[in-house]
């Protein structure tokens, strides 16, 4: 007699009974590790927002006893009040201290910001250097406070990293989970500094990690709010840019201004980024040609940045009066355009004399004036289709920001969560869009990873690009006593024909000479004083090169779409 068959009322029920034992199995074994990391994520969440607040308040009460102002998006008013000497000198001051502090904590005498912090989640597990971080970090807010001419967000995400990378080590965090903490602490940090949450969560992911993996979202939205949660219990929730009413777009028929303003955004966000590259090679020049001791470059740079506050004030801090000032339409069309130069070359002063800060503040007031420059001119020409200047200052702002930071996104809701208006999304897309495709052409992707390919760091390419650099030769290689060992008396002859690698040298190295000399392996050796022979330590194959490369690149995109 046949088999009944099972009705496909019992078959469904018995998968459900299935899901529902694998679940509840899932929800046992990683359920709670799931949930210990969401809290330690709200940990480094409010720690990094506590810091980026701390962080702020110090750099307000400093700039504040030194120029004697209770309110600093005052503060350029009341420099012109001062003898022209006092501004000189207090950036002079500033820079001597800063050298000091970034020569004796630093190993290069350079300060650490959110390049540093992009190479750390790339490259080093999701840590960065911890003491040259809060070197970097008090260097940076006496340069802010003194005259220095950059932004305070840089500081803080690398201030950030520093507190992920110090709960890694506690935790012993592998490289998916130190990077995951890496961009909680940036999120919550960014969202500390701009009073944005959402904005902070997509920039740690768009700018810091670079991708946009399911598994990290949960922990750093948490931490992102809680970086929000602590500003607003400390500075209130309040945008940092509060527009006029009546800011009203011209819609379809004033869009191809905004294109234009995009086109133009994007190519004096490069000019700004080159004069940076420019104004750096610059100083490095004349630092070896007159023996200039590294601690006193950032000196030199405060003396230039004083001379300049002299006549423009404006340039002193993170400028968000200027900005603020800009977007409500304050300054006349020639004042906008001196402005704007004046802090390009401000900004690459400081920069080059290595004194600490972030491109981002800049990159928002140079936006700002630019867009308020063009929006005169757009809105003198086609009065009659045309909308407010804020506007025009506004999608300049985002334009501007994005092209530097290489982050459209993000920037893009920043600007919305700064002013508070999401009405004028249309005309700062459309901007941002145009900007981004421009700069992105002209640069590596960004001021951040255009700073790194200068140091020989290629992560613009992507993951193919670096993570050959990221293994040592010596790690791969095949010892002699390897069952597959290469032939010593070959590598031998190898080596006497100038064929060998360091033990040294990365996998980055090594493949360009597999490629010129077709060899199916090359020796690794160590090179003794004249007379004796080399001391074979091994061999690296290309075969086992290659597996090392695919399987760190198929460990990375896993970890990409998980």
């Amino acid at each position: 007699m046949a088999e009944p068959k099972k009705s496909i009322v019992g078959d469904q029920l018995n998968e459900v009974v299935q899901s529902c034992k694998q679940g509840w199995a899932v929800l046992r074994h990683q359920g709670p590790s799931a949930l210990q990391f969401w809290f330690i994520a709200l940990l480094v969440g409010i720690a990094a927002g506590l810091a980026a607040c701390g962080f702020r308040i110090a750099i307000e009460w400093l700039q504040g006893v030194l120029y004697d102002a209770k309110d600093i998006r005052s503060l350029q008013e009341l420099i012109t009040d001062l003898d022209w000497y006092f501004i000189l000198t207090i950036p002079i001051m500033g820079g001597l201290i800063t050298g000091a502090i970034l020569h004796h904590f630093t190993p290069d005498g350079r300060a650490r910001s959110v390049a540093e912090v992009i190479h750390g989640a790339a490259m080093n597990n999701g840590r960065v250097e911890k003491r040259a971080g809060l070197a970097s970090a008090v260097a940076s807010m006496i340069t802010l406070s003194t005259g220095g001419s950059t932004g305070r967000e840089g500081p803080v995400v690398h201030l950030a990293g520093v507190i992920s990378s110090w709960v890694s080590g506690l935790i012993k965090a592998d490289g998916i989970t130190g990077r995951d903490l890496l961009g909680c602490a940036v999120a919550a940090a960014v969202s500390a500094s701009f009073n944005a949450p959402i904005a902070g969560a997509l920039f740690a992911l768009e700018v810091v990690l670079r991708h946009f993996a399911v598994h990290a979202f949960a922990p750093i939205v948490i931490a992102s709010v809680a970086g929000t949660v602590i500003s607003r219990s400390v500075f209130g929730d309040v945008p940092e840019f509060v527009l006029p009413d009546g800011s009203v777009l011209g819609f379809y028929r004033e869009l191809p201004a905004y294109l234009i303003l995009g086109l133009l955004s994007g190519l004096v966000a490069v000019i700004m980024m080159r004069t940076v590259f420019w104004a750096d090679n610059v100083g490095t020049w004349f630092q070896n040609a007159v023996g200039l001791p590294r601690w006193l470059r950032p000196a030199v740079a405060g003396l230039f940045l004083g001379a300049i506050a002299i006549f423009f004030p404006h340039i002193i801090g993170v400028g968000y009066g200027t900005t603020f000032a800009a977007l409500t339409g304050e300054f006349l069309f020639y004042e906008a355009v001196v402005f704007t130069i004046v802090k390009v070359i401000a900004v690459a002063i400081t920069m080059a004399g290595r004194m600490g800060g972030g491109i981002f503040s800049p990159a928002l007031m140079v936006g700002a004036l630019t867009g308020l420059a063009f929006g005169m001119i757009a809105t003198s020409i086609f009065p009659e289709v045309s909308g407010t200047l804020t506007i025009y200052a506004l999608a300049g702002m985002g334009a501007v920001a994005a092209a530097v930071l290489g982050a459209p996104i993000s920037t893009t809701l920043i600007v919305f969560e700064l002013t508070g208006d999401w009405q004028l999304g249309l005309a700062v897309m459309v901007a941002v869009s145009l900007s981004s495709a421009v700069s992105s052409k002209l640069v590596d992707r960004s001021f951040f990873l255009t700073q790194l390919e200068r140091r020989g760091i290629h992560l613009a390419a992507g993951p193919q690009a670096y993570l050959l650099s990221m293994f040592r030769v010596a790690s791969v290689m095949r010892p002699p006593d390897h069952p597959r060992a290469a032939p010593e008396e070959e590598c031998l002859a190898m080596v006497q024909d100038g064929i060998y690698l360091s033990p040294n040298a990365t996998l980055e190295d090594a493949m360009p000479i597999f490629e010129d000399t077709n060899n199916i392996f090359l020796p690794v050796a160590r090179l003794g004083p004249e007379g004796e022979a080399p001391v074979i330590l091994g061999a690296l194959f290309q075969v086992d090169a290659l597996k090392q490369y695919s399987r760190a690149l198929a460990a990375t995109a896993a970890e990409e779409h998980s």
